[in-house]
């Protein structure tokens, strides 16, 4: 719409200095208009050009520099220090210590019983072993009464016959035979069982006198008793 020659015509502030410029240099200088909103020198946050300079530059209000985070802290602390402990966790945890002493008993009593256990799994074994021995050394004492009848005989003075029945017998004293044959000693009842008896001469108590059958032992058990005749004092 064109303009009468008497209005006139209203500039705003920016573009009367662009005016200015063309007046005064005869051309139109470049306009830079910095939109950034934060200031990059100061580094505070530019307002708009609606507001007011006064309110842009007046300097904005600081916080107030009081205690109130310390005294939060306090409180929390207060309250922290103020909370127990429930009567029900600590019947827990009494329960707990309680039930671990129990647990620790049960294991010591369990070790025990092993000790035990493996003490007579050791003990058993080796009366199993000693009774295999015994076993086969009963089985053997009838070949041996033979061995003695012909040794009596004189079947056994030489020859490889003889050799053997050696050989027999020191194996078996290897494992433990001992020959229960000895006279001139003293009756033992344990150990001897008296077919005769008769009367001796300078003698104080019973003594064998004459072995009929050789008796043995292994260890301290008695196989078999020997048979013998007992002197008994006149």
């Amino acid at each position: 719409m064109p303009h009468h020659g008497n209005e006139e015509e209203h500039l705003s502030p920016s573009d009367q200095e662009r005016q200015e410029g063309q007046n005064g240099n005869g051309h139109q200088e470049p306009v830079i208009r910095d939109n950034r909103k934060v200031d990059p020198v100061t580094g505070q946050a530019r307002h708009p050009e609606g507001q007011s300079a006064a309110k842009a530059d007046s300097p904005v209000a600081e916080p107030e520099d009081t205690d109130t985070d310390g005294d939060a802290l306090a409180q929390a602390e207060e309250i922290l220090n103020g909370i127990e402990v429930p009567a029900e966790e600590s019947v827990a945890q009494g329960a707990g210590q309680a039930e671990a002493a129990e647990l620790k008993n049960d294991l010591l009593r369990l070790q025990a019983e092993y000790v035990n256990y493996r003490k007579r799994v050791e003990r058993d074994r080796a009366v199993a072993g000693e009774m295999a021995v015994i076993g086969v050394l009963n089985s053997l004492l009838p070949v041996l009464d033979d061995v003695d009848a012909a040794r009596q005989h004189g079947d056994l003075a030489d020859g490889p016959f003889a050799a053997i029945a050696t050989k027999l017998e020191n194996a078996l004293k290897t494992y433990g035979l001992i020959r229960i044959d000895e006279t001139g000693v003293e009756f033992d009842p344990t150990i001897h069982e008296a077919l005769i008896q008769q009367p001796g001469e300078d003698i104080d108590v019973d003594t064998v006198s004459q072995v009929l059958r050789s008796g043995y032992k292994s260890g301290e058990r008695v196989l078999r008793a020997a048979q013998v005749i007992v002197a008994v004092p006149a």
